[in-house]
Parts: structure tokens; C-alpha cells; sequence
């Protein structure tokens, strides 16, 4: 009893000493790791940080135990540590830096200029996929959500531009380099045009469906992205979401499918917003 006052007595007496500059400090890296975790979990990496959690465990542990020929072996491995963390993070690493110098503070303060890229986006593309459906102008992009899609990047062009109408129509116009592959688009930018997709092995998948939209039904059954496809015969619309495909969209729907599945906010906001892409079609209307 005598020792548990004691703790209770210096902890008062450690936080009554502290500064105002400590607080600070504190909240700071505890938000940072909070960031770190959270980029963690929304990879594929999240089993490699629980590997190196055990093996700064096991080390404490061989520690406090006395386990001195253990304690030493995994002493040493730590000192290398560290350069192998970097070279295994080597893609996060990168990605994060990428991130903050695009975006600077705001991606650390969590604002909300996702939201804002993504929501353009998401209007871009429902503009470029009408325009394609009218002209019969096949087209395949993927929206990456928390499953990266790093792999697939690395077998197209990497373009990391602000997403557009012009520019998907542009990289899908049949006499394009790249407008047999997939565009990924990543928060709201198109990250890569060219790309490589999965096919699916689902054998109840209707015999006059083609290979782009093969494509991406395997891409929706291997990762969590929302798929786009614009058939080159028909000129419909189809989304494709946890390997179930959504044929024959307007324009409207379309659009709605995309903001309920990529951005995430109230539903009743969303409900009591009007779309961007009706008032366009409602202007189109009054001018005839």
C-alpha cells in the first residue's frame, strides 16, 4: 500500500511539474504515431509492423528474464534494425513523402482536401464515362480505396496528375498508347494510365462480357476498389464492387454509386446536396 501512494504521489508530483512546452510535445508524437498506425493498418503492412512489434517484445522480455544469449542475438539484430526497416518500408516511406510534400500540413492535421480531390474526381470521371458511352469509347478505371494497388501501378505509366475529363478521354481515345489498360486513380488523382489488371475466374460471368470487363470484376475481387468500365459494343456503363457488377448505369446513378462508395460522410448530406453533374444536365436541358 505504502508503494502504490508513493507512485501515486510522484506521478502527481511529474505532472504538477510540467511545462506547458511538454504537454505539447507529448500530444505531438502521440498524434504522430497515431498517423503512423493509421497509414500502417491501411496497408499491406500492417503484419510486417506486428513482426517487428514481437521482436522489440521478445527483446524486452529476454531482458527482464535474464536470457542473456537471446537478449544478445536479438540485441544485435536491432542495431541493423533500422536499415531494415527502411528498406522494407521502402514504399510507405516513400508514399508518405510524397503525400506531405503534396499536401504539406493538411495531411498531417487531417483536413479534408481528400474529400475535395476525390469529389472532383468523381465528377470528372462520370462527365469523361458519359461522353465515352455517347462516342462508344471503351474505358477501365479503378478507384483505390484502403487496399493499395501498388502492384498494378507498377505495370502501367505513372502519370500522378489531377484527374480530368479531357484527360481520360485523351488516355482512352483508341488510337492512344495506353488506352488498353486500366487508369488508377488514388485520392483523387490518377496515379497511373496503362495498367494491368487481374482477370476473374468466376465461370457464371455472362459469355458477352469482354476482357475489359473481366478485368475488372478480378480487380474487385482481389482488392476493395470500385471499378469503372465503359463497353466498347454498347457503350454502357458498368461498376464493379466486391466482384458484383452494376450494369447499364445512367449517368445519375452512376454518379451516386460513386459518392456512397468513395466518400465517406453523412448520408443525409449527401441526400440533401444536389449534384454537381444534375445541374449540369439541367442546364443542358433548358438550353435544349
Amino acid at each position: 500500500m505504502e508503494q502504490f501512494d508513493t507512485s501515486i504521489n510522484r506521478s502527481i508530483h511529474y505532472l504538477m511539474s510540467a511545462r506547458i512546452s511538454d504537454i505539447i510535445d507529448i500530444l505531438i508524437v502521440a498524434y504522430l504515431i497515431y498517423k503512423v498506425i493509421g497509414l500502417l493498418r491501411k496497408t499491406n503492412s500492417n503484419k510486417l509492423a506486428m513482426g517487428v512489434f514481437i521482436v522489440f517484445l521478445a527483446l524486452w522480455i529476454s531482458d527482464w528474464c535474464d536470457l542473456t544469449m537471446l537478449h544478445f542475438i536479438l540485441a544485435k539484430t536491432v542495431e541493423v534494425g533500422f536499415l531494415a526497416l527502411i528498406i522494407l518500408f521502402q514504399p510507405e516511406l516513400r508514399r508518405l513523402l510524397e503525400r506531405f510534400g503534396n499536401r504539406g500540413l493538411i495531411f498531417f492535421l487531417g483536413g479534408d482536401a481528400p474529400v475535395q480531390a476525390m469529389e472532383t474526381a468523381i465528377t470528372q470521371t462520370v462527365l469523361a464515362c458519359t461522353a465515352m458511352s455517347e462516342s462508344r469509347t471503351g474505358a477501365l478505371i479503378v478507384f483505390e480505396r484502403v487496399n493499395k494497388l501498388d502492384s498494378q501501378i507498377s505495370t502501367g505509366t505513372v502519370v500522378n496528375s489531377d484527374t480530368t475529363a479531357e484527360l481520360l478521354k485523351n488516355i482512352f481515345y483508341d488510337k492512344a498508347p495506353l488506352h488498353d489498360g486500366a487508369v488508377i486513380i488514388t485520392e483523387g488523382r490518377i496515379m497511373a494510365a496503362g495498367c494491368m489488371l487481374p482477370l476473374s475466374n468466376n465461370q457464371n460471368i455472362s459469355r458477352d462480357l469482354g476482357m475489359r470487363h473481366r478485368a475488372g470484376i478480378g480487380m474487385s475481387e482481389h482488392s476493395d476498389a470500385v471499378v469503372a468500365i465503359v463497353s466498347e459494343e454498347t457503350g454502357a456503363i458498368s461498376v464493379a464492387i466486391d466482384g458484383m457488377l452494376k450494369r447499364h448505369l445512367t449517368p445519375e446513378t452512376f454518379e451516386k454509386i460513386l459518392r456512397n462508395d468513395l466518400i465517406i460522410e453523412d448520408k443525409l448530406e449527401d441526400e440533401s446536396k444536389p449534384s454537381k453533374l444534375k445541374s449540369v444536365f439541367k442546364r443542358n436541358q433548358k438550353n435544349g
